[in-house]
């Protein structure tokens, strides 16, 4: 079977990826969306550092900027799987009924097989074999109560992940963070040749919400 996995550079797309690979799938690309505002189907955050993920996987990426209008943008996403030429999709949804429903619409029309290898998972089981399988994640942004300014740029490890579960607890924060409560990037995994380095980043806080913007970042040998 060879497939395109829809990457926002986050931990469930990259994931979901790892998993297909151990299916013994052929990936032959990646696809990204850069929206141009807030999407209610793409991720903006540090969508700039695809192309370095890409880089790092060795695989070739195709990619689009978006106007990121409402149902509109999805015929991006139709584009860039028809320009892939390839049997399947790969994508990182865990709950979201929007995105998978979606993904789903347009992969009928064009005949080609949606895969969701991480759809419905157990949440904190899901984090814990992200860790367990060496996934290096950063939280890029936070929007969710108990989450503040100083889980911007945090790694995720075993005492964040056990964090995350108090908080789902205490306030009812998804422990995958499926309901915008927080966004991630990963900078290192098995699937990379290279990490990525941060070099230089800005931190965002309104008082209730933040963002960690990557500014500069490179490839460095693991």
């Amino acid at each position: 079977m060879n497939v395109a996995c829809l990457t926002s550079g986050g931990k469930d797309s990259i994931y979901a990826l790892y998993v297909a690979l151990h299916y013994g799938w052929s990936v032959e690309c990646l696809i990204s969306i850069k929206p141009k505002k807030i999407s209610w189907m793409y991720h903006m955050e540090n969508i700039h550092l695809v192309p370095l993920i890409s880089k790092s996987m060795e695989l070739p990426l195709l990619m689009k900027e978006s106007e990121a209008e409402k149902e509109m943008e999805l015929n991006d996403l139709k584009e860039l799987i028809e320009k892939a030429n390839v049997e399947g999709v790969i994508s990182g949804a865990v709950a979201s009924e929007y995105q998978r429903t979606r993904i789903e619409h347009i992969c009928h029309d064009i005949e080609v097989k949606s895969f969701m290898p991480i759809w419905h998972k157990n949440e904190k089981t899901l984090l814990n074999d992200m860790l367990n399988a060496k996934f290096e994640i950063l939280i890029t942004a936070v929007a969710g109560y108990g989450l503040n300014e100083r889980w911007l740029g945090k790694k995720i490890d075993y005492e964040t992940l056990r964090e995350i579960v108090e908080l789902n607890k205490k306030y009812g924060v998804n422990i995958s963070g499926e309901g915008g409560e927080y966004e991630t990037i990963v900078v290192d995994c098995p699937l990379y040749k290279y990490r990525i380095e941060i070099e230089e980043a800005d931190i965002f806080w309104d008082g209730s919400r933040g963002s960690y913007e990557i500014k500069k970042a490179k490839l460095v040998k693991k």
